[in-house]
């Protein structure tokens, strides 16, 4: 079963970095290293922040844009991972180790 990793946070408790930077820290590409050792890693992505984004609605026929993220929130999605495990517990697993989850979240949600 696939499931999509979602890696962020309000910034809070993180650390003075960048998404970017967190996830080229050591520790950050030893858990990429480590998934694909047990063969569970399909993919994964850095997201600029979310202030470089740009929401698109379309209502009455109408494309309408908006920057920044398309909602008003402090937690924010710094990354995602794509990975895929025998079951929720194997991805809960992989999800608890990825470093990110010690000062932010990291959001396991399967894939159809």
């Amino acid at each position: 079963m696939r499931y999509l990793l979602l890696i962020g946070g309000d910034g809070s408790d993180a650390p003075d970095l960048s998404s970017k930077d967190i996830c080229e820290a050591d520790d950050a590409l030893a858990w990429v290293e480590d998934v694909k050792r047990r063969g569970a890693y399909v993919s994964g992505e850095v997201l600029r922040p979310a202030d470089d984004a740009t929401t698109v609605r379309v209502r009455d026929g109408e494309v309408l844009l908006a920057d920044g993220p398309f909602a008003e929130t402090k937690e924010q999605i710094g990354g995602l991972a794509v990975i895929d495990c025998a079951n929720l517990d194997e991805a809960v697993a992989i999800a608890a180790a990825h470093p990110v989850a010690r000062f932010g979240l990291v959001e396991v949600r399967p894939l159809w």
